[in-house]
C-alpha cells in the first residue's frame, strides 16, 4: 500500500459513522454532543436509512410511532405531532429529516457516499476508509450503523435479464412514483413489505398475483389517527414515555401493558374471548400482551394459531386459498410475523390471486412474463418483496478488514462471531450497532439506543483515562457466542428456516442472528466488562500493546 500523507486525506475525524437511518443519527449526535469530531456517509442522497429506500406504497411502522421514534430529547419528542399510531413512510422521512435539523447535524452528513473498503492500520491507531468515489477518510473509530436491513435479497431468477417491464424491490424503491393503473403484477414475497403493498395496489391494478413460499401468521395492525387528546397525552406524559420504553426492565420496549396471566388463568371459553381481544390490538401488541405462556407452551400457542386460521377461513371467500394462507410449518411468533390492513380481504377482490411457489414453483421469467409449471403469466411490473440480508449483508460488503487477516467477506461466511452484537475480536474500534445478535425481538430502536449510549460512554471513558483502542477479547466473545448459542433454541424467533437465520438468502449458511437473552443479559454482560479493570482487558494504549510484545 502507497504511503499516505495528510494532503491524500478527504477527511480526518474521531468518529466516522457510517449510515443516516435511525440508528446512524442518534450515534452521530452523541458523538457530536460528547465532543468529538465527527460526520457521517450516508449512500442514499438524503438521510433516513430503511425509510429512505422503502418508500413502496403503504410502507409504514407496525411498531407505534411515537415508540419507534427517539426519546433522549423532550423537545424533539413533543416538536413532532405524528398523524397516526403507525406512520406511512413519508411521514417517518419527513421526521428523521426534522431530527437532523433538530440537532443541526446537516453539516456534518454527507450523502451520495457509499463506503466500499475499511481497512484497519496498526502502526497509525485507526481505520482508512475508502468510498465509492475514491475518497479517503481516516478515523480513529468506526460506528457502521449499516442495520440488519439495508442490502436488499434479489432471487435468482433465470432470465430476469430479459424481462422487458419493470422489475423493482420494495427495499430499493425508485423515488419516482411507479403507476400501477391498469398494469399487471407480480408480487413476489409475503413478508411485512408484500403483505403491505398488496392491499394497497389491489384496487389500481388490472390483476395482481402474489407468489407466497410459505405462509406468515398476518394478522390486523389496527392503526387508528393520533387524536388531539392523545397528542396531549404525549405530549404530558413524555417523561414516563421516555422511562418506560428506556429501561433495560422492558424487554420489549413497547408502551404496551402485559396480560398479567398464564393461559391457564382462563377457561377455553375465556381464551376465545381474551384472543379475540389480542386480535384486535395494535401491532406488536399481539404478541407483548398476550398470555405469558404464548412463547413456551406449546399446546396454547397451537390453540391460538387455530383461533387465527379460523379468522382467515371467515375473512377469506375461497377456501382453498384460505388453506394456502394459514401456516402449517410454525408458531405464532417463531418467525417475524406481519400486521397489515386488508391483507386478506384483498384475495376477495377479482383481481388478486395467490399462486403456491411450493405447488407451481417458478421455471423461468422472460420478456413478457414469468413462467410456473403450471404455464406463464404476463406481466408489467415484477416486484420482488423478498426482504434482506438481514443482519450481516452490508458488513460483508463493505470490504472490512482488521487484525490478523480478520476478513468479514470470509471471516463470516460460516456465521458471525462478535460481542454484544455490536463489536467483535480483532475488530479494534469498529462498532456495528443493529448488526448480527444486536436485537432481541421487539422494538429495535430501543436496542440500538441502549447500544449506542455504551458505545459512546466507552469513547468518552477511552478518552479521559488514556486509552486508544477498544476491542473485545476473544474470551469475552466467547461468552457472548456461548449465550447466543445456549439461548437461541429457546426464543420465540426460533424457525430455522426464517430471515433471523438468514435463510431467505439462497446458500447461506443458516445460523441465529438475533440476541436471545435480550435487553437483559446484553446489559448484564456489558456491565460485567465496564466493571473489570480495563474493561477486562478490551481498553488498551499503544504502551500496554508495545509492552506485551
Amino acid at each position: 500500500m502507497r504511503e499516505m500523507t495528510d494532503k491524500d486525506v478527504d477527511v480526518d475525524v474521531d468518529v466516522l459513522v457510517i449510515g443516516a437511518g435511525v440508528v446512524g443519527i442518534y450515534a452521530l449526535q452523541q458523538a457530536v454532543e460528547a465532543g468529538f469530531s465527527a460526520q457521517t456517509l450516508e449512500a442514499g442522497d438524503g438521510v433516513g436509512g430503511v425509510w429512505y429506500w422503502n418508500r413502496y406504497p403503504s410502507a409504514r411502522f407496525d411498531s407505534e410511532s411515537y415508540a419507534y421514534a427517539y426519546i433522549h430529547s423532550k423537545e424533539l419528542f413533543t416538536g413532532w405531532k405524528w398523524q397516526e399510531e403507525f406512520a406511512t413512510q413519508p411521514e417517518i422521512e419527513s421526521y428523521l429529516n426534522f431530527a437532523v435539523d433538530h440537532f443541526d447535524l446537516r453539516g456534518h452528513i454527507r450523502t451520495g457516499e457509499r463506503v466500499v473498503s475499511a481497512v484497519w492500520q496498526e502502526a497509525a491507531n485507526r481505520w482508512e476508509l475508502t468510498t465509492a468515489k475514491g475518497e479517503l477518510i481516516w478515523a480513529r473509530w468506526v460506528i457502521s450503523a449499516t442495520g440488519g436491513l439495508s442490502v436488499p435479497n434479489y432471487p435468482d431468477l433465470e432470465g430476469l435479464e430479459t424481462f422487458s417491464g419493470q422489475a423493482l424491490h420494495t427495499g430499493a424503491w425508485p423515488h419516482t412514483p411507479v403507476d400501477f393503473e391498469g398494469k399487471r403484477v407480480a408480487i413476489i414475497g409475503n413478508g411485512p413489505s408484500g403483505a403491505q403493498l398488496l392491499p394497497a395496489i389491489v384496487d389500481t391494478v388490472e390483476y395482481v398475483d402474489l407468489y407466497q413460499r410459505t405462509p406468515t401468521w398476518t394478522t390486523p395492525l389496527n392503526n387508528t389517527p393520533i387524536t388531539a387528546e392523545r397528542q396531549t397525552w404525549l405530549r404530558e406524559h413524555f417523561e414516563e414515555i421516555a422511562a418506560k420504553l428506556g429501561s433495560p426492565a422492558n424487554p420489549t420496549g413497547f408502551l404496551h401493558e402485559p396480560a398479567g396471566k398464564f393461559s391457564t388463568d382462563d377457561s377455553p371459553e375465556e381464551r376465545q374471548v381474551f384472543f379475540e381481544k389480542v386480535w384486535n390490538s395494535p401491532g406488536f401488541a399481539k404478541l407483548t400482551t398476550n398470555y405469558y405462556d404464548l412463547t413456551t407452551n406449546r399446546e396454547i400457542n397451537l390453540e391460538f394459531c387455530e383461533f387465527l386460521a379460523n379468522k382467515v377461513r371467515s375473512i377469506v371467500a375461497d377456501p382453498e386459498t384460505a388453506e394456502r394462507l394459514i401456516p402449517k410449518d410454525h408458531l405464532f411468533g417463531a418467525k417475524r410475523p406481519p400486521f397489515v390492513t386488508n391483507y386478506y380481504e384483498s384475495f376477495n377482490k377479482a383481481a388478486a390471486s395467490l399462486i403456491s411457489l411450493k405447488e407451481t414453483p417458478i421455471v423461468r421469467a422472460d420478456a413478457t412474463g414469468i413462467e410456473t409449471t403450471a404455464g406463464h403469466r404476463d406481466y408489467d411490473i415484477i416486484v420482488f418483496a423478498t426482504g434482506f440480508d438481514f443482519g450481516t449483508g452490508a458488513l460483508t460488503r463493505m470490504g472490512v478488514k482488521g487484525l490478523d487477516g480478520l476478513d468479514l467477506s470470509t471471516d463470516w461466511e460460516d456465521g458471525p462471531s462478535d460481542f454484544a452484537g455490536f463489536s467483535a475480536n480483532r475488530m479494534p474500534n469498529f462498532f456495528f450497532p443493529g448488526g448480527p445478535h444486536g436485537a432481541g425481538g421487539g422494538n429495535y430502536p430501543r436496542y440500538s439506543q441502549d447500544q449506542i449510549d455504551w458505545i459512546t460512554g466507552t469513547m468518552v471513558y477511552a478518552r479521559e483515562h488514556g486509552y486508544d483502542r477498544f476491542e473485545p477479547t476473544g474470551t469475552q466473545q466467547e461468552a457472548w457466542m456461548a449465550m447466543v448459542e445456549t439461548l437461541a433454541p429457546l426464543s420465540i424467533f426460533s424457525a430455522e428456516h426464517s430471515h433471523y437465520y438468514g435463510a431467505n438468502v439462497e446458500g447461506k449458511v443458516r445460523k441465529f442472528l438475533l440476541n436471545p437473552g435480550g435487553r437483559a443479559k446484553l446489559h448484564e454482560m456489558l456491565a460485567e466488562m465496564t466493571s473489570t479493570e480495563n474493561y477486562g482487558g478490551a481498553l488498551s494504549t499503544v504502551h500496554d500493546r508495545v509492552s506485551a510484545v
